[in-house]
């Protein structure tokens, strides 16, 4: 078994994982996990670390899923939630360009720096590999069976044996053919009381009115314009079958020459972009980013999203994919990839489109320095939803907006309850999008274990965290890249509470786990960073008056004042040191309207105290988050010796924020 470890180890050094042989050894060990996202990754990597045996399936040529496939704008809600692994991620991207963390990056990066991962703990990876068949006894997974994912029949399959099972796809197939429960589309507000569930007809991501849906305009019997539902509309909350729109992240580069021109794909068919053509009639062309949310990324390169009525969606050409067949999906995914391609050279090249907008687009191109076995294009559609396990608790509205909390939290999200269109149907003769949701300004909230285990009786030995247990409008919050890589390690710190001790997963001990996360959150042992937050009372000391502010800093709250009749307030941050050592320390600055050019900050520590004058110019804030870390710097802190950071109002122009502050060691 060793032997055929350390083949696959170099197979992997060199590229994707074949398997030519007639016949296969099963292959065992404590953890297996389906799924190369960075979920999965970053949950292997864990495994390793901790002591476990680990065997990572990935059915495509690639890691990272999403966070390699082009989201390099990482969508984020509050920093405060991304802990662990996920947060060591972000800190290796900062270091690759130079900084403290970066959340806006090129694809080639993070699959390079998720690539590492692999390399440094020694898994095993199984590409071109994709699930078949589990084996199952009571409720316990045995064994699952794969199939090789580009040459389905011709190659001899493999056995997979493991004492717990973790589904880090996106699609939730693991759990599906596990037997546990699992729901599709979006459930009625009824289901769990919720109010933004279900069908919802509203005004973000729409068409104006006026724009007629047929292909002779008036005229029915002519026929409905391509992307349209003859579906009929139903009341608002209602549940059903449909998934909201998938799509792809696009990079392109505007770099010369770095740019391979956007050609006619194969299938063209201008006819599919004719809504486009009417919605522009109504709203006229002004740029690019009418019709686009396109985010720039490092070295002249983007992360494309959907934006407005009619973009990079897909609307309702989903609804088969979460239960389809691979076949099935594969055409699905085709399609997407066609209509993409399509609209980007529709824009380029139609000449019903403003030349300006058309020269504007023909300065990108596909990157040749990304996806180059892919034809330089993505490895992976951004399948934003799919299958949804229902499980011990399903997480809903009422936990993302604080009226429901969880005890047994084992990670936070942050996001807003976000859910693209899910259909584009007639209403009142009129093209209009409906599914879209866009309800932000809460708090972080906790996840609970239970949302990512099956009831016991199904499956006492897998973890879900990415296909997790939660309503759809809930689902639409925590299904972000980095949450899902915080539930991917905490699965895998309990999973290895369970193999320990020979019980379910669901008996596992959520208070060890939270403590091991805490404790060893890089799954080295080395010395966890310490945060001091404004919210912990006990650390923090307050003189004058300063104002809480509930959304836009660091964590929960943060705290501002206004310098003019406030010059002696400040906020004292005391961190209680457990192990001696360098610490560079930073203190968190969320953007705020009318803030002071300077902001006055003493550290105390070692017996001296050392001021800190921080320029507001010199913060930079890129990226989907509220603000940035702002380095003070290095300090030999000592054990047991006072150590503090305070903020002053003192000679201050404008608002003073006092936030957050973190000490983070610095590696012998």
């Amino acid at each position: 078994m060793r032997s055929y470890f350390i083949a696959l180890l170099c197979a992997l050094a060199v590229g994707s994982i074949g398997f030519a042989q007639s016949n296969k050894a099963p292959l065992t060990a404590d953890i297996c996990i389906y799924g190369g996202t960075a979920a999965g990754v970053i949950a292997a990597y864990t495994a390793q670390q901790m002591g476990k045996t680990v065997i990572l399936i990935e059915p495509g040529r690639h890691l990272g899923g999403m966070t390699s496939g082009g989201l390099g704008y990482t969508d984020i809600g509050n920093k405060y939630v991304v802990t662990g692994l996920a947060r060591d991620f972000y800190r290796r991207i900062g270091t690759h360009y130079g900084k403290f963390e970066q959340w806006v990056f090129e694809p080639k990066v993070a699959e390079g720096i998720l690539n590492d991962y692999v390399k440094r703990a020694g898994f095993p990876v199984l590409f071109e590999n994709r699930l078949v068949k589990v084996i199952k006894e009571n409720n316990r997974l045995q064994a699952i069976t794969l199939e090789n994912s580009y040459q389905p029949g011709t190659v001899s399959h493999q056995t997979v044996r493991a004492k717990v099972f973790i589904d880090c796809s996106y699609e939730g197939d693991l759990m599906a053919r596990s037997g546990v429960t699992y729901t599709v589309g979006r459930e009625a507000n009824s289901q769990y009381d919720e109010t933004i569930n279900g069908v919802q007809l509203m005004n973000g991501h729409q068409f104006p009115d006026g724009i007629d849906p047929y292909v002779v305009p008036g005229n029915p019997q002519s026929g409905l314009l391509w992307g349209i539902s003859k579906e009929v509309p139903r009341d608002n909350g209602m549940g059903n079958k449909m998934v909201q729109a998938y799509n792809f992240r696009i990079t392109l580069s505007n770099i010369p020459e770095n740019r391979v021109t956007i050609t006619r794909p194969l299938n063209y068919d201008p006819a599919k972009y004719e809504l486009l053509l009417r919605l522009k009639g109504k709203q006229p062309w002004k740029a690019l980013t009418d019709v686009f949310i396109w985010s720039l990324m490092p070295n002249g390169k983007t992360d494309i999203n959907n934006k407005g009525g009619f973009s990079t969606d897909m609307i309702g050409m989903n609804w088969e994919y979460p239960d389809a067949d691979y076949n099935k999906r594969a055409q699905i995914w085709k399609a997407h990839e066609d209509y993409t391609k399509g609209l980007l050279y529709f824009i380029g090249n139609d000449s019903r489109i403003p030349e300006f907008i058309r020269n504007e687009m023909q300065q990108w191109g596909y990157p040749k320095d990304e996806y180059t076995d892919n034809g330089n294009w993505s490895h992976q559609l951004y399948v934003r939803e799919a299958r949804r396990m229902v499980g011990e608790l399903v997480m809903t509205e009422h936990h993302c907006q604080g009226r429901e909390k969880v005890k047994d939290g084992i990670g936070m999200a942050a996001y807003g309850m976000d859910s693209h269109n899910c259909e584009r149907l007639i209403i009142n003769g009129q093209v209009k999008n409906e599914g879209n949701v866009e309800v932000h300004g809460f708090a972080p909230y906790a996840i609970s274990y239970r949302a990512i285990i099956p009831r016991q009786k199904e499956a006492n030995n897998l973890f879900v965290p990415v296909c997790l247990s939660a309503s759809h409008i809930a689902y639409g919050s925590i299904r972000m890249e980095p949450v899902f890589m915080v539930l991917g390690q905490s699965a895998v710190v309990a999973a290895c509470q369970a193999i320990d001790k020979k019980i379910p997963v669901q008996q596992v001990n959520v208070q060890e786990v939270q403590a091991i996360l805490k404790n060893n959150p890089l799954a080295d042992k080395s010395t966890p960073e310490l945060l001091v937050d404004n919210d912990n009372k006990d650390l923090v000391q307050i003189t004058g008056n300063w104002k809480t502010e509930n959304h836009g800093g660091y964590g929960p709250t943060y705290l501002t004042t206004d310098a003019g009749n406030n010059t002696t307030a400040s906020v004292r941050f005391t961190a209680k040191v457990t192990q001696s050592g360098d610490y560079r320390v930073y203190t968190y600055f969320p953007k705020v309207s009318n803030p002071s050019t300077k902001t006055s900050i003493t550290v105390y520590a070692g017996g001296k105290a050392t001021e800190k004058i921080i320029n507001q110019s010199d913060l930079r804030v890129e990226g989907q988050t509220s603000g940035e870390w702002i380095l003070l710097g290095t300090y030999q802190l000592a054990a047991g010796q006072q150590t503090y950071v305070e903020v002053a109002a003192k000679n201050a122009n404008g608002a003073i924020v006092a936030d957050a502050v973190l000490y983070v060691p610095v590696p012998k």
